[in-house]
């Protein structure tokens, strides 16, 4: 069939909008109409030529949600009209990691996913007999996908899609960096660096788990009263002195848990100077540019502070995305803040520069 996507044909410039040819979905594989997608900034990341495993051309896009249209031979778990959300992470709830609670990162597809192809190798785009990538196996800046079956979520179709597609990446990263990566425990104290898509999520996710008081960073102030509506008892504006003003507030020997979700790493070691002596847990998030390095005072660690990497908030995609879902539904999450623009695909470029500009949360492409 004939699909318009976006297409990253050179790092460093702007998407083209073109036509393009998507394949019947094979074994395991689901045929998606996209209903809408996130704009987010690992797109943005990957487009510049940062990512050092980016590559061209591809369909870019990740955070997505829409509805099945076709399923391929020996697909079981979805059916045509499920609404779904896409997940770059997928669960096969089969290999070892799946199988083990410590970790969300499923091995199944890995490979394969890293090289913008499809488990068997090759890609469903194509322009002029060429394939056309897929990017993080997902592709959603697209009116149509082929992804495998392990990589969609099925959610509440109660659930609208133009909100839902943030549980696709951002939101549930920052929620599960909480919930599930630190498990942080109820009554015990936060902080959380950067008030974007992620951050903000972890301030959510605190909230959930009871925290007592959640200290959020950020250098917007605008951002910063988004936090204190996700539940951010204080709020700091963000600089060299940030480690220094956090102590202030949750004491000399720092915060139970801290979170990075910035990618900066100045910003990634002032998340780990602020946890607490003894036993504060830095949880990173953001994903940092192509050779840069986080560095670390041993003292700090020594000391018994500890660091750990979260992807995707250690959510396991197929079983907890819908969870999540079901709780925002329920009214414990509030999405509504979270989504400043609603665009068209032909304004995904301007997505990009709404978030160089750092003008709202998230932009959102509605599909027609």
């Amino acid at each position: 069939m004939k699909i318009r996507g976006a297409v990253l044909e050179r790092f460093g410039q702007p998407l083209e909008v073109q036509e393009l040819e998507l394949a019947e979905p094979r074994a395991g594989e689901v045929l998606v109409r996209l209903v809408a997608c996130g704009v987010c900034h690992t797109d943005l990341f990957t487009a510049s030529g940062s990512d050092p495993s980016g590559y061209a051309p591809a369909v870019l896009g990740h955070e997505g949600a829409g509805v099945v249209e076709a399923v391929g031979e020996g697909v079981r778990d979805l059916a045509v009209g499920d609404h779904v959300v896409t997940l770059f992470s997928p669960q096969c709830r089969e290999c070892e990691h799946c199988l083990d609670p410590r970790t969300n990162l499923c091995m199944a597809i890995r490979e394969q996913q890293g090289l913008g192809h499809l488990p068997d190798g090759t890609t469903r785009l194509s322009r002029n007999g060429e394939p056309v990538r897929h990017f993080m196996g997902c592709s959603t800046f697209a009116e149509y996908t082929v992804m495998p079956e392990i990589a969609l979520a099925r959610v509440s179709p109660e659930a609208p899609l133009d909100r839902a597609c943030l549980f696709a990446c951002g939101l549930s990263t920052g929620l599960g960096a909480a919930m599930n990566t630190a498990r942080v425990a109820a009554g015990s104290s936060c902080v959380v660096f950067g008030a974007g898509m992620v951050g903000l999520g972890a301030v959510a996710g605190c909230r959930l788990q009871g925290a007592e008081r959640i200290v959020c960073v950020d250098l917007s102030e605008e951002r910063l009263e988004l936090a204190r509506g996700q539940g951010a008892t204080d709020l700091v504006v963000g600089g060299p002195d940030a480690v220094e003003r956090v102590l202030e507030l949750v004491g000399q020997l720092g915060a139970d848990y801290t979170f990075e979700a910035t990618g900066n790493v100045a910003v990634m070691r002032q998340a780990v100077e602020s946890a607490r002596m003894g036993w504060g847990l830095a949880t990173v998030c953001g994903v940092a540019g192509k050779g840069e390095a986080l560095e670390v005072v041993p003292r700090f660690l020594i000391t018994g502070r500890r660091v750990a990497g979260s992807s995707f908030g250690g959510v396991k995609g197929r079983d907890q995305v819908p969870e999540l879902v079901e709780r925002w539904l329920g009214g414990e999450i509030d999405v509504e803040p979270f989504v400043s623009h609603s665009l068209s695909l032909d304004e995904v470029n301007r997505g990009f520069e709404l978030m160089e500009a750092q003008d709202g949360i998230r932009s959102v492409i509605a599909f027609g």
